[in-house]
């Protein structure tokens, strides 16, 4: 007997900025369970593919669309969502989620009414060493974390204003990746005790800052995001525990355990992610995870904001 092979999910790509054309556009041609049937943005387009300036006007016509992924800033993806839920859609939001905790916990709610999928897509947690750096950790006593995560807001994120204005996160917007692989590796929760936030004195949200959290049994817990890092790139975790250091590099590119490396693998994160869609929507299951987000609400709640140099592209 032949095997079922059951139609691909026509998907509108909601934004073709710099992550949507690096990553989402090679993963959604990878996967043949996904035809990308529009784009929607007022700026680009995409050669072959029926083109819309708003989510609107796209559902509006007689294209067919199962899902949508958002990759638009996180400001205006709240009423985007929503909107497509209204419709019937199935949702996938890039990182982060929304603006607010309470954004995403009303698209939750609507999506689980409507029996739709929606998915808090933290990219980071697909890198290669992430799954056995939480394996490893999961029976040992963790005695102090430290989280190093320094990128040139330049390279990443040229010209975009949005992710300096209130919503847009400044830092947290790389920081919060960090955060997501914490709250999947480490074996216990943890919570913010502190927090230093630089913010220019021309912008709304910081360019750099400093974290300390403890686990729930005292650990602490360092972090240090920079955005106006030169040269390398600094994306580690070192976890001490009392059976050895074990460290992610490169994103989670890269495990070590006691200064020995461990595994390396090529970049598989965004493939990951909608391989996981594919299957929640398929299951008519939904994906739903604010941690990494609350922990940046409580940095902005508990945070001391001190002024820095303005911020000059």
């Amino acid at each position: 007997m032949s095997k079922i092979r059951l139609a691909p999910i026509r998907l509108a790509l909601v934004g073709l900025g710099k992550i949507a054309r690096d990553q989402h556009l090679p993963a959604i041609a990878a996967d043949d369970r996904f035809e990308l049937v529009a784009i929607v943005s007022r700026n680009a387009d995409l050669e072959g593919v029926a083109h819309f300036t708003t989510l609107a006007e796209l559902l509006a016509s007689d294209v067919a669309v199962d899902a949508v992924s958002l990759c638009t800033p996180p400001q205006p993806r709240h009423a985007m969502a929503h909107l497509a839920l209204a419709a019937g859609k199935h949702v996938m939001l890039e990182k982060p989620p929304g603006a607010t905790l309470s954004e995403v916990e009303d698209l939750r709610l609507t999506a689980a009414a409507r029996g739709l999928t929606l998915q808090t897509t933290w990219h980071s947690r697909y890198a290669p060493g992430v799954a056995p750096a939480r394996e490893w950790l999961a029976d040992k006593a963790v005695q102090a974390v430290r989280i190093n995560w320094r990128e040139d807001v330049r390279v990443w994120h040229p010209g975009q204003d949005w992710i300096w204005e209130a919503g847009g996160l400044g830092v947290f917007d790389p920081g919060i990746n960090a955060l997501s692989i914490a709250t999947a590796i480490l074996p216990r929760p943890f919570f913010l005790t502190g927090a230093v936030l630089h913010v220019p004195e021309n912008r709304q949200s910081p360019i750099q800052a400093e974290l300390d959290f403890v686990d729930a049994a005292g650990a602490p817990i360092r972090a240090e995001f920079d955005f106006l890092q030169t040269g390398p790139q600094s994306w580690d975790i070192e976890v001490d525990t009392a059976e050895g250091r074990l460290k992610l590099s490169h994103g989670g590119a890269k495990l070590w355990v006691d200064g020995a490396l461990t595994l390396e693998a090529p970049d598989a994160e965004y493939p990951g992610l909608y391989d996981a869609f594919a299957r929640l929507v398929a299951d008519r299951a939904s994906d739903v995870d604010v941690s990494p987000l609350r922990h940046v609400a409580d940095a902005f709640l508990l945070g001391r904001r001190v002024v820095a140099p303005a911020f000059v592209e």
